[in-house]
């Protein structure tokens, strides 16, 4: 197959879902993922609290043997929140549960890119760390032609499985980048450049999170505390980094 799809040559790019994290990661040394409704605005809010976060593709009945053979916790959906099993996929419940030091946090779309990694390193980031891992990135001596960075924008999903590119994610994405470029990094390829100038176009991204596809599907389904989190820019200094198969906090 021809490696037109790579955007090699540039030391930042930017692709879509997991099919796109992917065909980047064999040619990147870090891969961003950003899936800010609601897995990484998830695992920033659960890391920020000290929490271990193992990724899961499935939330099938091998997760709970993966949770038992990690010895942790396992998030269950939304809906099915429960006294006795307060951990989700939403940042609000998170917020609300008790702490626990080791959590499974299962995902089709954020934990599938974690898990297309290979051997790239992998930061979790989202509109709330934007800034906070863009800094660390550079930091890290990556963001460069020798050690480029692939920014991967989750989407979501329509009913017959195939990806539906998401606003939210698009704008997170594009923070990170637009975070990256400041500090020097880049060239940045066209499909980043492209993403980068979504955020710098949209100043008030929290009114635009709320108003979009996912937002609105969240907050009429009752949980608009989970985008108020998610749209809330640079709030948090915590880096999500993928360490053992968990996210933890970035050492400085």
């Amino acid at each position: 197959m021809s490696d037109w799809f790579l955007q090699q040559g540039y030391g930042v790019r930017f692709e879509w879902g997991p099919e796109g994290a992917e065909r980047l990661a064999p040619d990147v040394a870090c891969l961003v993922v950003v899936d800010v409704l609601s897995f990484t605005t998830s695992v920033n809010v659960a890391v920020e609290a000290g929490t271990r976060v193992f990724p899961y593709r499935w939330r099938d009945e091998t997760a709970l043997g993966f949770a038992q053979d990690k010895d942790a916790e396992l998030a269950v959906g939304r809906r099915a929140v429960t006294p006795q099993t307060p951990w989700s996929l939403s940042p609000a419940a998170l917020r609300r549960a008790p702490f626990t030091p080791r959590l499974v946090l299962p995902s089709p779309n954020g934990s599938a890119i974690s898990a297309a990694s290979g051997d790239s390193t992998v930061v979790a980031g989202c509109l709330r760390n934007a800034t906070a891992v863009g800094r660390w990135l550079a930091g890290q001596g990556y963001g460069t032609g020798q050690r480029p960075v692939g920014v991967i924008a989750s989407g979501e999903r329509w009913p017959d499985g195939s990806l539906r590119p998401a606003l939210e994610d698009l704008l997170g994405a594009g923070a990170v980048i637009a975070a990256l470029h400041a500090l020097g990094a880049g060239p940045l390829s066209p499909e980043a450049t492209v993403a980068q100038g979504s955020f710098d176009g949209r100043p008030k991204a929290a009114d635009t999170v709320a108003a979009c596809s996912s937002g609105l599907e969240l907050a009429q389904g009752g949980f608009a505390d989970d985008v108020a989190i998610a749209a809330d820019v640079d709030s948090s200094a915590v880096v999500p980094v993928l360490e053992d198969g968990a996210f933890t906090a970035a050492r400085p």
